[in-house]
């Protein structure tokens, strides 16, 4: 069974876009560490390429989706992970893939570089590809850069400053708050709705 979509837009999500070998896989994550250290429930989107594989070797699951399975259902006491064959099917457009998120304090995507969404333009010299994003998205908040960065009307970051980073994401798209789903803030309210 596909997910049903449900309304999560109004859980800020900032997106973290760049060329090839630019550094956003690195930036997504320490972010993720960085916001969740501060307490918040964090829940992430990666745009893969094409043919991505989940579950590509020997496993039960992966023979389980070569034999024709249209959905598997992986499912332990840690996780589970439901993987989808589209076959036909069109890509599930981006506001779907949010609505199917849990609740949460902050989604960061990767990729999804025309997403209508705030956005940290990563770069590095090592990338592929130079040409910067942010002439054409007036969604680029701020660059993360490990070089100098020409004269820009948005405020620029070196790349491995995630916490003013964070912070900068923090004051543009919040003020995050806590979501009623955290675990800190149900301990709180039940405590509340005892007294």
């Amino acid at each position: 069974m596909t997910p049903t979509p449900d309304n999560r837009t109004a859980t800020p999500i900032v997106g973290i876009v760049g060329w090839k070998k630019s550094g956003k896989t690195t930036l997504a994550v320490r972010l993720i560490e960085e916001f969740s250290r501060r307490g918040f429930k964090v829940a992430s989107v990666k745009h893969a390429h094409h043919g991505f594989q989940i579950d590509d070797a020997e496993t039960d699951s992966a023979r389980h989706r070569r034999a024709g399975a249209g959905e598997v259902a992986v499912v332990s006491g840690a996780r589970w992970a439901l993987v989808h064959e589209l076959k036909d099917e069109p890509e599930p457009d981006f506001e779907e893939i949010i609505s199917w998120l849990s609740p949460a304090d902050l989604i960061i995507v990767e990729g999804y570089k025309t997403a209508k969404i705030p956005k940290i333009e990563a770069r590095r010299s090592a990338s592929m590809t130079k040409n910067p994003l942010v002439d054409d998205d007036p969604m680029i908040i701020a660059i993360a850069a490990d070089h100098e960065v020409a004269r820009t009307s948005v405020p620029v970051f070196e790349l491995d400053n995630v916490e003013a980073i964070a912070d900068h994401i923090a004051a543009t798209i919040g003020p995050l708050r806590k979501c009623f789903g955290s675990a800190e803030t149900r301990s709180a309210s039940q405590e509340q709705s005892r007294d």
